[in-house]
């Protein structure tokens, strides 16, 4: 039911037509503005890895989109790196529409964390799914807390995606230094699956929607030999370093045919645009 709302949003704000028209009088101020799209004109939503729930989801809207314009406005879904690179790319002007993180775009507007001393100015469109952490462990390498990643071989997502900022704090959160305590390799999703099935990676995180395609993929692929291990006991602590972003949570068992429910952190996802 969502999806027809947050895109007829989308092409109301693509189209530039906000529903009222700038003026001196309380008249002028509701008047309703005309709305078209210009034929041929292009749209790019900043997305995530191709196995991932960004890139199924940026191209269903895509495909919405250009549908509902009869083809004037043609949208296309862009592979990124995700929230980091994506709200990079938006403010460039590279897309047009990005997904992100909320944390993430909290930093942007903040001008904290990689964004430190250079607040941008991006707004949200709607909020969305929340994004799952997961972290995923082979059962031969003996962990069972996030505080026992030490000294292991840990991913934690694409360079500057959302996932990766989740997982460095969620570490910092478990008092490990990501460069110090553990053997950490950036990496993007498909890459960290194959790492696990070869061996080169002991455990791996991960923060998207349910299922990711990817995390399941991997999961069908090393049955009886992969964890996903519940984070939410650090979660006290990383809502004191970094307050009002995280919430507990549960992936249900149901998501990947898992034996029980497992307790982690969700951040809320979000569709933004340029101001």
């Amino acid at each position: 039911m969502r999806l027809p709302v947050l895109v007829g949003a989308m092409l109301l704000l693509l189209a530039g037509c906000g529903g009222q028209r700038g003026g001196d009088s309380a008249a002028s101020e509701t008047e309703p503005t005309s709305c078209e799209v210009t034929a041929d004109a292009r749209l790019s939503v900043a997305t995530g890895n191709t196995t991932g729930v960004y890139y199924t989801l940026g191209g269903a809207y895509a495909e919405a989109i250009s549908q509902q314009t009869g083809g004037k406005l043609k949208a296309t879904a862009a592979e990124t790196s995700a929230s980091l690179q994506n709200i990079q790319q938006l403010v460039a002007g590279t897309h047009q529409v990005a997904f992100s993180l909320a944390d993430t775009a909290a930093d942007a507007v903040n001008g904290t964390g990689p964004f430190a001393g250079k607040p941008l100015a991006i707004r949200a469109l709607a909020r969305v799914f929340s994004s799952y952490t997961h972290l995923v462990v082979r059962n031969d390498a003996h962990i069972s807390t996030v505080e026992g990643l030490k000294g292991k071989r840990v991913g934690t997502g694409p360079v500057g995606s959302g996932s990766e900022a989740v997982a460095m704090r969620i570490l910092a959160a478990a008092k490990l230094d990501p460069e110090k305590d553990v053997r950490r390799t950036a990496a993007s999703l498909a890459q960290m699956t194959a790492s696990m099935q070869a061996g080169t990676l002991d455990a791996m995180f991960y923060s998207a929607g349910l299922p990711t395609v990817g995390i399941t993929a991997l999961l069908q692929q090393m049955p009886g030999k992969l964890t996903i291990l519940p984070v939410a006991s650090v979660l006290d602590e990383l809502n004191r370093m970094y307050p009002h972003v995280y919430a507990a949570a549960a992936i249900p068992k149901a998501a990947y045919g898992l034996a029980a429910d497992v307790p982690t952190i969700a951040v809320p996802n979000l569709v933004v645009v340029k101001a």
